[in-house]
């Protein structure tokens, strides 16, 4: 019928027109408008965010906000991300600001932080999933906050990969996996941080790290009385208050296992596995990599430096996931601080297949 005829030839016109615009001189405030001219009319934009780029749409609008779960390829029970820049905008998502609450946001917004609310009834039911919360974050990033602001409304944004996939911290990764499903991907270089925020649920106590990021337990016990880690995989029947917690996530293709302990062991290990050396791509940290004489290795960072590490992690795996190794072999790092929010994605990332040697 001519719907659909005019759907596919809508879907030809952005396979053929995926555009990544640079935003650099003149034309980042020209860029920036046309983007947000998409998201006013309904279509989804990729941008960059200060943890990992964004796939946004109007979170105000229904169907616009299914369009992300349908290019994401993303299951309808993972809630989405409202990003605002204010107080206001919050005020108008949420049924009630705690006082913890506004403590979190005078302290930390904006930034790597999604806090959960109570949602009011501006929040529909496809960002919400159903359930009576909403995700809510004020980013730091100037290119997010000026597109929010353009566009008058806020956006919803999980991060612009497929479903399953390594976070994207560049423009390029967003194209590999988004070429011909959207319209634009703002180029605003690579992201700072290189893994998504801290989500915590300041509905009801004890207040919980549904998802761990940049700013720790630690952090967050500066401004409130106890936080506590939450504990396990939401249940299967349980609607979640923070998107990834109940599907792998953050995978590459090929094969991916984390080793940690005694890395002088590493040789030994790798020896026992039965798989040429030179069909392996490492990630590792300095300290191991310089007592190793494995072909294809990638240096991390050293191995507590932790913002390097969670900066490289997800543009590593993609890169080493384009060639075709067998096997991937990734270092772990102590789970203590941001150590706790690297080997969550790591964790996620290779099925929680971690080999201790």
């Amino acid at each position: 019928d001519l719907h659909t005829a005019y759907r596919r030839q809508r879907q030809m016109c952005i396979r053929d027109s995926t555009i990544i615009e640079k935003l650099d001189g003149q034309n980042k405030i020209h860029a920036l408008e046309k983007a947000a001219d998409l998201i006013k009319n309904g279509s989804v934009v990729a941008f960059p965010t200060e943890t990992v780029y964004g796939l946004g749409a109007n979170g105000l609008d229904e169907e616009a906000c299914k369009k992300i779960f349908d290019v994401k390829r993303r299951k309808r029970d993972n809630p989405l991300i409202l990003h605002v820049t204010n107080d206001e905008m919050v005020r108008n998502l949420s049924s009630e600001i705690t006082e913890d609450q506004q403590k979190l946001m005078d302290n930390l917004w904006p930034g790597p932080l999604t806090i959960i609310f109570k949602k009011s009834d501006k929040v529909n039911d496809v960002v919400s999933c159903g359930g009576n919360t909403v995700a809510i974050r004020n980013p730091s990033d100037e290119i997010a906050r000026f597109l929010i602001d353009k566009s008058n409304c806020p956006i919803a944004a999980p991060s612009a990969n497929k479903s399953g996939r390594p976070s994207p911290t560049n423009a390029q990764d967003v194209y590999s996996d988004m070429q011909g499903e959207i319209e634009m991907i703002l180029d605003g270089g690579s992201c700072n941080i290189g893994i998504e925020s801290t989500v915590v649920d300041l509905t009801e106590k004890p207040y919980t790290i549904l998802r761990p990021g940049f700013y720790t337990k630690e952090d967050l016990e500066e401004y409130l009385d106890e936080v506590v880690y939450d504990k396990s995989l939401i249940d299967s029947n349980t609607i979640p208050k923070s998107p990834g917690q109940k599907y792998k996530h953050y995978a590459p293709k090929t094969k991916l296992i984390v080793i940690k302990g005694n890395m002088d062991n590493i040789q030994n290990y790798v020896d026992g596995l039965g798989i040429n050396t030179d069909e392996i791509g490492f990630i590792l940290c300095e300290e191991t990599a310089t007592n190793v004489n494995f072909e294809n290795v990638k240096i991390i960072s050293k191995r507590n430096d932790y913002l390097n590490f969670a900066h490289n992690i997800f543009s590593y795996l993609r890169e080493l996931d384009k060639l075709n190794y067998k096997l991937l072999i990734c270092e772990g790092v102590n789970e203590q601080k941001m150590g706790i929010s690297i080997m969550n994605r790591l964790k996620k990332s290779c099925a929680n297949n971690i080999e201790l040697i």
